[in-house]
């Protein structure tokens, strides 16, 4: 492979990186508000959080980014570029996975904190910040992983509307060789070594938390 073909791979690494990246942090962001609103007591808050959670539930992520990208200027019009159209599909659509997560693992936090967070006058807010998510975050942990790096693999799905990341780049190396094999060989190489990166990252703030808790016990 060229140079050249190699420089248009690392091009095609670096905006999938940077989507991912932008995605992530839309998607975490999403996944907090309405998993918490999932387990709100006003019914009307958790009823808004669950059509979110199953209407983003129930897309497709491709067509959801056809959705955006092309449908959108035509409903509104106004156009986002390849890069803000794919993280606000993906982050949305992903974000729905993660209110799951989050609403699970507040779920799963023994009644009896949230019961001395009342009896010490703590606000809603105070008792969510101080003893709930500190103690819900690292059960969180295992399935965001597992969200993120399906996350990464979905971010091929803009190839489709012509943005320069991993998968378009990989398949105009493709073109250029007319080799399939090694091409794509390659990226699921590449592809492999971020989801590791990422696992391992998140393994190690998981075991980071748990201490911390541990130590505060």
């Amino acid at each position: 492979m060229t140079s050249g073909l190699w420089d248009l791979v690392l091009d095609g690494v670096w905006t999938t990186v940077q989507l991912l990246l932008f995605s992530g942090l839309l998607m975490t962001g999403v996944a907090l508000v309405a998993g918490v609103a999932r387990t709100d007591r006003r019914w009307i808050v958790r009823f808004l959080a669950g059509l979110y959670t199953e209407v983003f539930r129930g897309t497709s992520a491709l067509v959801m980014i056809f959705w955006v990208f092309f449908v959108l200027p035509v409903a509104f019009g106004w156009q986002l570029v390849p890069m803000w159209a794919g993280t606000l599909a993906l982050g949305l659509t992903y974000g729905a996975y993660g209110a799951e997560i989050v609403r699970a693992a507040l779920g799963a936090v023994d009644p009896a904190q949230r019961e001395g967070g009342v009896a010490l006058g703590f606000t809603p807010w105070q008792r969510l910040r101080l003893i709930l998510l500190p103690q819900a975050v690292p059960e969180m942990i295992p399935s965001y992983c597992n969200l993120l790096v399906e996350l990464l693999k979905g971010t091929a799905l803009v190839s489709v509307t012509g943005m320069g990341d991993l998968a378009f780049s990989g398949n105009l190396v493709r073109l250029a060789l007319q080799e399939s094999a090694h091409v794509y060989t390659y990226l699921l190489v590449i592809y492999f070594v971020i989801a590791f990166v990422i696992t391992r990252l998140l393994r190690g703030l998981e075991k980071r938390l748990r201490a911390g808790l541990g130590g505060v016990a």
